[in-house]
């Protein structure tokens, strides 16, 4: 295609939302017309799908439920009055109780007033989170935000001793829907041992973001916790940053929320035209389906210019790979579909695997994310006529032409800046086009069965734990790993026991492994206090 086909088809295929100031650009993926219109069925149904996803209908059947995470930034359009109430009174008791945190009205019983957040969830929880005080947060933010995101020990400690004596002024939020999920529980006991040992009241500094009537619920009411927030039954983790999830620790920072939500509104809006070319998530689920040929071959590598959305791509991971990776389609055919994600931000990605994408395997598309305007004051020269940010740019345009001229597929949105709305946008967007993609592959992009089955898988492997040690204490000697296996019932699990028993000698947890470490079948084990 000559340069002038090119600009004209530039011109035909850039989506620019007025309000917003966004652009999306699809025009250097190869489909063609005929391309769109053999999809345009499809798009039929997943905007009637869509649309009676957004009036209430079951779209989790697992867990029969609504998924509504659309409501949060337009209560009017939720299904009932007393769902509206609830969007409502959660977002006003957000902006309240924040408030009296900023006016150290609400503070710590050992501090003048809060100065830091400990933030502890998993996935979702995390995530949004995360990338939010990422792109968000102010250089001098009312309060500082750490997060445990893991149940790692050692990066538990590493977070706890950077907050080190802020911890009698730390407000900590405990984010889990149930109150069961492992990681976050286990933050929580870590935590909490860490308040113990510099003599300070947890449930004084605790905030539950959970459940109604959720075990962790029960726990902050019981043990008087400074409040609780709502997680909505109807809100899945990958699309709770707009929830209380994300806009409490998002405001607690001073981060402007209704901005955030306006933003998610209004690309709601624009995302809800039922037709392909006029609805960004809708182009965005083309060029995602043309990319892979409706079956993920091609990987989606984000790269966004800018520090601050370097976790865009992490969040990305998880509301793409979690929504669209699935065994099976909604008629229970195995089809094995998804689209494998991964990022870095521009210009690193000019120092790191620009390289391949550029000469190796063929087997991505890009989404290039970039932003216009370089930082809120005038730029330096660093050589005649040429800033910091003309680098910059110019790094992202002239990797776009590079992957193109060697056939490469790319996307680009542009934006006019990070800011709260931009952000809210950037998420509404994303979750439409997920959900508007899983329509046209026929699958369900609101459960997720793989991730129950690994949570099954570990509750097993510490069930097998206390089994074997059990064995070891009632046999009072040593035993080969066949031997325990066997005593165990267990004799097909002889490596997971290795792997266990490693582990725990490892951190002297009273398991003594004698033997070649090479050779792991001349191992014994044995209690040893």
């Amino acid at each position: 295609m000559d340069a002038t086909a090119l600009w004209q088809r530039y011109q035909d295929w850039l989506y620019y939302h007025d309000s917003l100031g966004l652009y999306l650009d699809i025009s250097r993926m190869g489909f063609d017309n005929d391309f769109v219109a053999s999809l345009s069925p499809k798009f039929d149904q997943a905007f009637k799908a869509m649309d009676a996803l957004e009036k209430g209908a079951i779209a989790n059947p697992d867990e029969n439920r609504m998924v509504g995470h659309y409501w949060l930034r337009d209560p009017d359009l939720a299904p009932t009055q007393d769902l509206k109430q609830e969007i409502v009174e959660t977002l006003e008791k957000i902006e309240t109780f924040t408030a009296k945190i900023h006016q150290g009205e609400i503070k710590p019983p050992n501090a003048a007033q809060f100065t830091d957040i400990l933030s502890i969830g998993i996935g979702g929880s995390a995530l949004g989170p995360e990338f939010v005080a990422e792109a968000l947060a102010p250089d001098h933010p009312v309060l500082n935000i750490h997060f445990i995101d893991n149940t790692d020990p050692r990066g538990i400690d590493r977070v706890l001793a950077k907050i080190g004596d802020r911890l009698k002024s730390t407000i900590v939020l405990v984010i889990s829907k149930s109150g069961g999920t492992p990681e976050p529980r286990n933050g929580m006991i870590e935590v909490r041992n860490a308040f113990s040992a510099q003599n300070l009241n947890f449930a004084q500094q605790a905030v539950a973001v959970t459940g109604v009537g959720s075990k962790l619920d029960q726990q902050a009411h019981a043990e008087g916790w400074l409040t609780t927030f709502p997680m909505a039954d109807w809100v899945g983790g990958r699309t709770s940053e707009l929830s209380a999830v994300g806009l409490l620790p998002a405001a607690l920072q001073g981060i402007e929320i209704r901005e955030m939500l306006a933003g998610g509104k209004a690309m709601d809006i624009a995302t809800r035209k039922p037709e392909v070319k006029t609805n960004p998530a809708a182009l965005l689920a083309l060029a995602w389906y043309y990319a892979g040929n409706g079956k993920g071959e091609k990987d989606m590598v984000v790269l966004p210019y800018k520090d601050s959305l370097l976790l865009f791509s992490r969040y990305l991971q998880q509301l793409v790979m979690e929504s669209l990776g699935k065994e099976k389609d909604l008629d229970g055919n195995i089809v094995y579909q998804g689209i494998a994600v991964y990022g870095n931000k521009g210009s690193t990605d000019q120092h790191a695997y620009v390289q391949q994408l550029r000469d190796g395997v063929p087997n991505f598309f890009a989404t290039f994310i970039e932003v216009l305007q370089d930082r809120s004051l005038p730029s330096i020269e660093v050589e005649p006529g040429v800033t910091s940010g003309d680098y910059l740019s110019g790094f992202l345009l002239g990797t776009r032409q590079a992957l193109y001229e060697n056939h490469r597929d790319s996307i680009t949105i542009t934006v006019p800046e990070v800011n709260p709305e931009i952000v809210g946008a950037l998420i509404a967007l994303y979750e439409r086009a997920v959900g508007l993609y899983a329509s046209l592959v026929n699958i369900n992009a609101y459960h997720q069965p793989g991730v129950e089955a690994g949570k099954k898988a570990a509750a097993e492997v510490l069930e097998l734990q206390h089994k074997i040690i059990q064995v070891l204490q009632d046999a009072g000697q040593a035993l080969s790993l066949e031997t325990l296996a066997e005593k165990a019932g267990v004799p097909d699990q002889i490596e997971a026991i290795y792997k266990i028993l490693r582990h725990l000698a490892t951190n002297q947890r009273g398991v003594l492994l004698v033997g070649n470490p090479a050779k792991p079948a001349s191992l014994m084990a044995s209690i040893h206090w």
